[in-house]
């Protein structure tokens, strides 16, 4: 039974009624759509500030590819003889002519190009090679030069530069060095 005369607040003002019907919806839509959405714009920026940064990392390093394709085919190109560069044969008197003969050119002095004891390593057999000389400074670095320009691998393994000690411009230089040949395989 409804009594009369009494009549609910909401009855009275149905304005507050529409108030707190349109509150309600404004928090729904900014608890429930607004600040979730704004959070999955926030990391959609983000991922995409992300994707640009890698677009452009990638884009810089495209752009490097070229150089390193060019310094790849240089290493390729040097690699390319090193086996044509250790020979089958041992042909250390021919080797150790070569050194004469390049000690010589460069007008160097007392030279003595000395083989040590041969040691096998694998496939390859190594003689280390002890070269010295004297001579002007620019006269020796002549002598690496084409000395590296050999028909043949040859590692370096201690360069030894000392003045003299009248400081007359003359160098005393001694190598210690290392040359290569193949080892023959033994057929069956």
């Amino acid at each position: 039974m409804i009594l009369e005369g009494h009549t609910t607040l909401l009855e009275k003002r149905p304005q507050l009624l529409i108030f707190i019907v349109t509150g309600m919806l404004v928090a729904d839509f900014v608890l429930f759509g607004y600040l979730p959405s704004r959070q999955r714009m926030g990391s959609v920026k983000h991922a995409r500030a992300e994707q640009r940064a890698v677009i452009a990392k990638a884009s810089s390093e495209g752009e490097q590819l070229p150089a390193f394709k060019q310094q790849l085919q240089k290493l390729q190109k040097s690699v390319a003889n090193y086996n044509a560069n250790i020979p089958s044969e041992r042909a250390l008197g021919a080797f150790l002519q070569q050194i004469a003969s390049l000690i010589d050119e460069h007008n160097l002095r007392e030279q003595v190009v000395v083989p040590g004891k041969e040691v096998k390593a694998g496939s390859l057999n190594c003689i280390p090679v002890t070269v010295s000389c004297k001579g002007r400074l620019s006269q020796l670095f002549e002598f690496y030069k084409q000395f590296q320009r050999l028909d043949r691998l040859v590692r370096i393994e201690q360069v030894k530069l000392v003045n003299d000690s009248d400081f007359n411009g003359e160098v005393s230089m001694q190598t210690e060095a290392v040359i290569y040949y193949k080892t023959k395989t033994k057929e069956g």
